[in-house]
């Protein structure tokens, strides 16, 4: 078994942890920070949006389970890769669409994807996924690793969480866990 990292920010954390965690392959998913100039990112700093990073998922995978390719496929599908530095009422740099890629091949599937995307117009407008390498990882803080698991009845959770991991599990269940 050969161990893979991809590293995604697509708006709020909360949503893509509790997706990438669900699959087949993935060994584990967590929130965090990535791309900024700090030396260090908390979601305090994050929010301020001075220090440059997104919120992220790390997520570690077992390639011969689940491909990089599939990954990027369900990125796509739990956000709106077309609004710049937003996703819903979250607005800022923090929550921009961005691939972290960690090799070279990482960065040419990625590319080629956004690229086959625009190309089938499958979203209404072109997309602004950012596509940059991968620099330190931050985990986020303990309370926000598995948010949505632990608390289904936040509002939050309840009314945009909810309905995406709903939607998520409809489109993607033969990779479910």
């Amino acid at each position: 078994m050969t161990i893979d990292s991809a590293t995604f920010g697509a708006g709020c954390f909360w949503c893509l942890e509790a997706a990438m965690n669900q699959l087949q392959g993935v060994t584990s998913a967590l929130s965090g920070y990535m791309g900024g100039d700090a030396d260090s990112a908390n979601y305090r700093r994050v929010c301020e949006g001075d220090t440059g990073h997104a919120e992220v998922v790390q997520v570690e995978f077992d390639n011969s389970i689940i491909s990089y390719q599939q990954l990027c496929l369900v990125f796509f599908s739990l956000h709106d890769p077309t609004q710049l530095n937003r996703q819903g009422n979250d607005v800022g740099t923090q929550y921009r669409s961005v691939i972290f890629y960690h090799n070279p091949e990482q960065q040419r599937q990625a590319t080629e994807l956004v690229a086959q995307l625009n190309q089938q117009q499958i979203f209404s407008a072109k997309l602004v996924t950012e596509i940059s390498a991968a620099s330190r990882f931050f985990p986020a803080e303990s309370y926000h690793q598995g948010y949505f698991l632990h608390n289904p009845q936040q509002a939050y959770c309840q009314y945009v969480v909810a309905p995406k991991l709903a939607k998520f599990r409809q489109q993607y269940a033969a990779l479910l866990k």
